[in-house]
């Protein structure tokens, strides 16, 4: 069967791909986009903490290299600004006890290094006390050069001054002595900012963790959903669900996607529809002529147009028999098409499913004794609330399997019990079984197993498929019980339910069907 695409079909489907194409060119928000994305907005709060812990260590490493340097300088200066002292001291000491003015001269270099190095403490001090210190030292030492230069030429005036140098040599040792405390004190300050930049690095990373968390388990959702959404919709599409529209949100990439996945959903649902419709018009002009053909092939066996010879008998027998496999097939086909299009409604009412089997095997009579098959049955009176004709339906498919599969002279037990609220019907044959292979797609439409029969005339692969949607319309089931023992089967003739043989052990395989159906209507309950 070839597509049937019309020319408003075509330009229909075509404008909602190219407006769906125009969205995607005007806004051109991407699947890596949205991931690039992600990936910024979760490693930005960690760079910005990052960057901040960097500026905050460097910034301390900083304070500790000028902490460090001003100690060292202090430290040299403190001991110079002493030596320098002690050198100005000896100096005048010197020139008194030997009359030397010369020897001043040391005491005027002294006092030249000794205001270099106060200028240098000046630049270096960023304290106020440590200035005030030092602009002390300066003012004594200013006063003790400008007396000692006055007094160079009186050896007695000198006498008195040295002992100037006392208080000046003490106001040294208390400069020295407030610079290590305050050298103390910015140490002091560099712990305590490093405890600081250790908090602050400690609460960043517990608030921006899991706020890096949550971001990326939001990304993560909002790039898995759409994903998860075209898996679902391809699901669906596989399974033949095809009445679903499909929406996909996320990314307009995504999007547009999705609405192609749309578009071939309605494609593959239009071909649904005209496959259908094919189904019926074949299946209606096939069954016309077919009647006429079994009619007169009827009427041939019969001898109503003259006495036939056992050749000319065998031949009509068996137009007969394959006009009957053949309406058979047709009307498979009708069937799977009205389930299909949902126009197969139940017309239940209450009916004994002993007469249902009966009249299912006097259906199957013929077939059943060409190939003397033994037929066990076990069903009391047991009615129910059901469609008869699809209930009919339902049994028909289940015993002609049986009966196809099963060799000459076997054996098929039909068991029918009531479970609580519920009907249990079981039928097993002695043919060949069901291949593992098949087992799990044997309620396919179309479907047709490994198996073949014995028979030359092969089925549709519809009759399994149309008898589980009618055991489910009625709320029950068809299931596959698995292949049973034909050795152990045979080796009782109980029909008791209670005696059926288990299937774990196994020698030559058979196929075991149960259609479960319910009593009551459901509907009618509810």
């Amino acid at each position: 069967m070839g597509f049937f695409i019309t020319a408003d079909t075509a330009g229909t489907e075509g404008g909602h791909a190219a407006t769906a194409l125009g969205r995607f060119r005007h806004n051109p928000k991407s699947l890596l986009k949205l991931i690039l994305l992600g990936f910024t907005l979760v490693g930005l709060p960690l760079i910005v903490a990052l960057i901040n812990s960097a500026i905050s260590i460097d910034h301390l490493a900083d304070q500790s290299r000028k902490a460090v340097y001003q100690a060292v300088q202090i430290t040299l200066a403190s001991h110079t600004l002493t030596n320098e002292i002690n050198l100005m001291e000896r100096s005048v000491r010197q020139t008194l006890i030997l009359g030397d003015e010369s020897l001043l001269e040391g005491y005027f270099k002294a006092h030249t290094k000794f205001g270099k190095t106060t200028a240098n403490l000046f630049e270096l001090s960023s304290r106020t006390e440590q200035r005030q210190m030092l602009a002390q030292l300066q003012s004594l030492e200013t006063a003790i050069f400008q007396q000692i230069s006055a007094a160079s030429q009186i050896p007695d005036k000198l006498r008195e001054l040295v002992q100037s140098f006392t208080p000046l040599l003490e106001s040294t040792r208390n400069f020295s002595t407030a610079g290590y405390a305050q050298i103390e004190l910015e140490v002091e300050e560099m712990q305590s900012m490093a405890e600081h930049a250790h908090t602050v690095m400690v609460w960043e990373l517990f608030a921006l963790i899991p706020f890096a968390i949550l971001l990326a388990v939001g990304f993560s959702v909002l790039i898995t959903r759409p994903i998860r959404q075209i898996d679902e919709a391809i699901r669906n599409m596989g399974q033949g669900e095809l009445s679903k529209t499909i929406r996909v949100d996320g990314p307009q990439d995504l999007i547009y996607l999705g609405e192609r996945l749309d578009w071939m959903r309605r494609r593959l649902l239009k071909l649904e529809e005209q496959k259908t419709r094919f189904f019926q018009h074949v299946s209606h002009e096939l069954k016309t002529p077919l009647t006429s053909m079994r009619e007169g092939a009827d009427l041939l066996a019969e001898g109503v147009v003259g006495e036939l010879s056992v050749q000319q008998q065998q031949i009509a027998n068996i137009l007969h028999n394959n006009s009957i496999q053949l309406q058979k097939r047709i009307e498979d086909l009708l069937n799977y098409s009205a389930l299909q299009t949902e126009k197969s409604a139940l017309i239940k009412h209450p009916a004994n499913l002993a007469s249902i089997l009966s009249i299912v095997l006097q259906d199957q009579n013929l077939a059943i004794m060409n190939k003397k098959l033994k037929i066990d049955l076990a069903c009391t009176e047991l009615m129910i609330d059901c469609d008869v004709q699809k209930i009919r339906m339902i049994i028909d498919n289940l015993l002609s399997n049986a009966v196809k599969f099963s060799p000459p002279g076997g054996r098929i037990k039909i068991w029918a019990n009531k479970i609580n609220d519920s009907v249990q019907l079981d039928i097993i044959d002695t043919g060949p079984g069901i291949d593992a292979i098949d087992q799990e797609r044997i309620f396919e439409p179309f479907y047709q197993g490994r198996r073949i029969s014995e028979s030359h005339v092969k089925g549709t692969g519809l009759g399994l498929s149309i008898a589980r949607e009618y055991a489910l319309a009625h709320g029950g089931n068809i299931e596959l019980m698995g292949n049973r023992s034909t050795e152990q089967s045979n080796e009782s003739d109980s029909i008791a339910h209670d005696h059926m043989i288990d299937p774990t052990q196994q020698t030559k395989t058979n196929a075991y069907f149960r259609l479960t159906l319910p009593i009551h209507d459901p509907e009618s309950r509810s």
